[in-house]
């Protein structure tokens, strides 16, 4: 193997067995890592980035997959052919991995510092006092804010952002050669995102290892990475230097990622997706100001469709059995108007306030003080038969389809539950009708009505999520984080989906997320929350061209924008 080269897959095909069947999912792939480089994965979910990587730790699930051909050579070592036990050796001390949730990663149950001793004891002979030098010594070059305090903390005492930097610190402490790094920051603010991107790559420059990034966002592997593979359906379509593949995609599916993400220069009528790029279909309407201006002009000549005054929410926490509770303010005196047929963004850092507005105008979470006025009537203390009206009225579609759906209740059941409860279809028959329409217009087939949700991916979650909730017929719809974690081209299509839907049945959108990118292509007006109050309020694409306070312009500035 050459000097320079770590790693050498050669012709890699990987099977799982299903109903006793071989199922090819990785089909022979090739690739090099260069030593001192950074190499990023990209592709969608189920394209074979995870389990591809997942091989070259020996992590494979046994019994149900099995490596068919090839061969994946580092250091001059097969690992397809090493015994498990060497495997041991190797695995966090020469090739670490950081994984994609690092809530599920951990420990529950051990102090952070604890769990990186682990690693170390397993790999080296420190004794415990060099031990826990090395752990802080970890921490510090994490850059994790008190590290004493995070040796000794749980991971459910630290934020999302802190738990990925302990995830780091524990693939680094052995100092491994190749680190490999599974969607790192999927989850997170992509402020924090962007400070835990410079501190890899800083790593990186210290230490010289070499990363393999893998990731489904494009223009964020565009600031990051050396070279790109990109993966399509267990193959590799297209490999090659960064700035060349971004700037000149030769694979339908390449442009496909790079052109279903929402542009932060100009506003299309729709969204780009990979079945677009695929058939050679794609059409860039491009909204023009005049249209935007004269569509906002009507927007705003009728009467606001919900009025919020002056809202706090206010919880108190006590932090022992003796001391006296503290209040914490998560929302603290927000007021805005929403019009109807209007797109709302609400925008923040995890923390800032947003799903708690969300949940204080949905009256689950009942306002500490302050009003909400819907259609010229004061709804901020309503009896409970006008709240369950209201509900029908105003509604949510959750981040985690999965988890509000009942795994129970197929899925044409749960859309039709909610409407018996508010009266919607006379029959039976007619619900089901209904509910088969409803199917059909959010892209999915009739027969999903009978099936379960687990039967079906993220993204089709997401519609059924829709689907449930436009059966009520309400007005007014509070999306929060609905996109975040779906692929990129899915993500275009929900959006799609969600506008059309908006023009169609002439809906209000309250549109929650953490990505400045996202919400910007959808909002008509921007709200930026930080610490529970408005920073900012006005017109999106205004906003995003000029802002005026120093945390929004910290936002925008943290947007991946691609080459």
């Amino acid at each position: 193997m050459h000097k320079s080269i770590l790693l050498n897959v050669r012709d890699l095909s990987i099977a799982f067995t299903s109903h006793k069947k071989d199922v090819k999912i990785i089909r022979g792939i090739s690739y090099q890592l260069q030593k001192n480089s950074i190499t990023a994965i990209v592709g969608e979910s189920g394209s074979g980035k995870s389990v591809s990587s997942l091989a070259l730790m020996g992590l494979l699930p046994k019994g149900i997959s099995k490596i068919t051909s090839g061969s994946i050579l580092f250091k001059s070592k097969d690992l397809v052919q090493i015994p498990q036990k060497e495997f041991l050796k190797i695995r966090g001390k020469d090739i670490a991995m950081i994984f994609q949730e690092p809530m599920s990663s951990l420990n529950p149950s051990m102090r952070c510092g604890k769990q990186v001793e682990e690693i170390l004891k397993q790999h080296t002979q420190l004794s415990k006092s060099e031990l826990k030098t090395e752990v802080l010594r970890c921490f510090e070059n994490v850059k994790l804010p008190d590290p004493k305090h995070v040796f000794t903390a749980y991971p459910h005492e630290i934020s999302g952002g802190q738990k990925q930097r302990v995830m780091i610190a524990m693939a680094i402490a052995c100092q491994p050669q190749l680190l490999i790094a599974d969607e790192p920051t999927t989850a997170l603010d992509v402020t924090v995102q962007k400070d835990i991107l410079e501190l890899l790559k800083q790593i990186q420059r210290t230490t010289k290892m070499s990363i393999l990034f893998i990731s489904h966002d494009l223009s964020l592997v565009s600031e990051f990475a050396d070279n790109v593979l990109v993966m399509y359906k267990g193959e590799i379509v297209e490999q090659g230097n960064t700035k060349a593949i971004f700037t000149n995609p030769q694979h339908n599916y390449t442009k496909a990622l790079i052109g279903a993400r929402p542009s932060t220069n100009v506003r299309l009528k729709s969204l780009p997706t990979i079945s677009n790029f695929m058939s050679n279909t794609v059409e860039n309407r491009i909204i023009s100001s005049e249209e935007r201006q004269l569509h906002h002009k009507k927007l705003y000549a009728q009467p606001p469709l919900l009025e919020v005054i002056d809202l706090k929410k206010v919880y108190l926490s006590k932090t022992g059995l003796f001391s006296k509770h503290k209040k914490f303010k998560a929302v603290d005196g927000v007021s805005f108007k929403i019009y109807p047929g209007e797109t709302l963004g609400l925008v923040g850092e995890s923390g800032c306030g947003k799903s708690t507005l969300g949940n204080t105008i949905l009256q689950l979470d009942k306002a500490t003080s302050g009003t909400l006025i819907y259609k010229g009537d004061d709804i901020t203390n309503l009896n409970s038969d006008a709240l369950r009206q209201l509900r029908k009225d105003i509604q949510i579609i959750f981040q985690d389809p999965y988890a509000s759906l009942n795994p129970r209740l197929t899925v044409g059941n749960a859309i039709m539950e909610p409407m018996k409860v508010h009266n919607i279809g006379h029959t039976d028959q007619e619900r089901n009708d209904k509910v088969i329409d409803l199917l059909k217009k959010v892209g999915l087939e009739q027969d999903s009505f009978f099936k379960y949700p687990h039967e079906f991916s993220g993204g089709q979650r997401q519609r059924i999520g829709i689907a449930r909730t436009i059966a009520l017929e309400p007005k007014l719809i509070i999306c929060d984080e609905s996109v975040s974690a779906l692929d990129i081209s899915v993500q275009a299509q929900v959006l799609n989906l969600l506008n059309n839907l908006k023009s169609q049945f002439g809906f209000t959108y309250i549109f929650i997320s953490h990505d400045l990118a996202v919400v910007k292509y959808m909002a008509d007006q921007l709200l930026v929350m930080n610490k529970g109050k408005i920073e900012e309020i006005g017109e999106a694409d205004r906003i995003y061209e000029s802002p005026k306070k120093e945390y929004t312009k910290k936002l925008i500035h943290a947007i991946p924008k691609g080459l």
